[in-house]
């Protein structure tokens, strides 16, 4: 997916501050689909429709994007960097499309202004445009490396997490694979980055959710407020079932720990081990469907917290004991190593345990 408008407006601001992006630079394949301004208006009209029923939506008009990309309907980059192909692709879906928006209330979009007001942003990205596929096929024929960077945590994908309260796309890390159109590589690594507590924005199940004044020290100490929204994010205790399930989805061999500085100060820390079912089962593995009863009780252990600030360190040796000792027990717990720690928002203040690219 590609918000044409957003993606240009970065791409001023960077050049704004000196850096400019060029092809060689920056590939957007040809079958990316487009997120238009009907599918916000769409997206926004959902929401408001569904009332105390909201899922938590962004209103970035991604989760109509997918449905029109599935639904064969959608607006591909190759159909809107070309305006006539553009506008016969707006004159079949908004017909569908404007009838929806009406029913919510909204105003429909007229499909030959709407292609006259994208013409400008085709142009300034046609030149981006690539097979992206063979470009990575090739590097990684080569011997070069390749970072591939998912968006959104796993408990978000549309067929692994906490369904419907997920985003519309695939979010795991074996996804990266096949919407890029190349092969599983052989002698992959998947970093698994969390944080070093439990965080959610939006609507949905959270079992280790605080309510009270940890969830707030959370939130306040770690800037846990929506990116995208500005929402202030739902916080709480280290979930050890969920983050075994996500290590199994993902295929997880090492894990990056963030936000360790956040717990500094806020003593000794409860950890959820496993969870107790309805029907008195013990699981260690939370699965998203345990979570559609309600009725499962998160089981706790404390861990020793520290009182040492730990903003800026660089190795772990300078951790405080019992920082080091969460990390301890948190890799033992879940199975993998943990190849990275962060101990603050600047790039710089970050841990490494292994050579990544070795």
């Amino acid at each position: 997916m590609v918000d044409p408008q957003t993606l240009v407006e970065e791409l001023e601001s960077l050049r704004d501050y000196g850096i400019e992006v060029t092809p060689d630079r920056l590939a957007i394949s040809s079958s990316t689909h487009v997120v238009m301004p009907y599918h916000k208006r769409l997206d926004a009209l959902r929401e408001q429709s569904r009332g105390k029923e909201k899922i938590g939506t962004t209103g970035r008009g991604i989760g109509p994007t997918y449905e029109d990309l599935f639904g064969r309907t959608g607006v591909r980059m190759s159909d809107f960097c070309n305006p006539e192909r553009l506008l016969a692709t707006l004159q079949k879906v908004l017909v569908e499309r404007n009838h929806l928006i009406q029913l919510l209330g909204g105003e429909p979009c007229d499909p030959n202004e709407l292609a006259a007001n994208m013409v400008d942003l085709g142009k300034k990205l046609a030149p981006y445009i690539r097979d992206v596929g063979t470009l990575v096929h090739e590097k990684l024929a080569s011997g070069q490396k390749v970072l591939f960077e998912s968006a959104q945590g796993t408990l978000l994908d549309i067929l692994h997490g906490t369904y419907p309260f997920v985003t519309s796309s695939l979010t795991t890390a074996p996804a990266a694979f096949p919407m890029l159109g190349i092969g599983i590589p052989d002698n992959r690594r998947v970093l698994g980055v969390v944080k070093a507590y439990t965080t959610r924005v939006g609507a949905g199940p959270f079992p280790t959710e605080d309510v009270g004044d940890f969830g707030k020290r959370l939130r306040d100490a770690g800037g846990e407020y929506g990116a995208t929204t500005g929402r202030p994010r739902r916080c709480g205790y280290l979930d050890l079932p969920a983050l075994r399930y996500a290590i199994r989805v993902n295929g997880v061999t090492g894990l990056a720990v963030t936000k360790i500085d956040v717990l500094s100060g806020l003593g000794d820390l409860k950890v959820c081990q496993s969870y107790k079912l309805g029907n008195g089962q013990v699981v260690s593995t939370l699965l998203p469907e345990y979570l559609e009863s309600g009725d499962l009780e998160p089981i706790y252990e404390t861990w020793k917290g520290w009182d040492e600030e730990t903003v800026g360190v660089r190795s772990l040796a300078e951790l405080p004991a019992n920082a080091r000792k969460f990390l301890e027990l948190m890799s033992s717990a879940l199975g993998v190593p943990i190849d990275i720690v962060s101990t603050s928002p600047d790039r710089d203040d970050t841990i490494l345990n292994v050579d990544l690219w070795g």
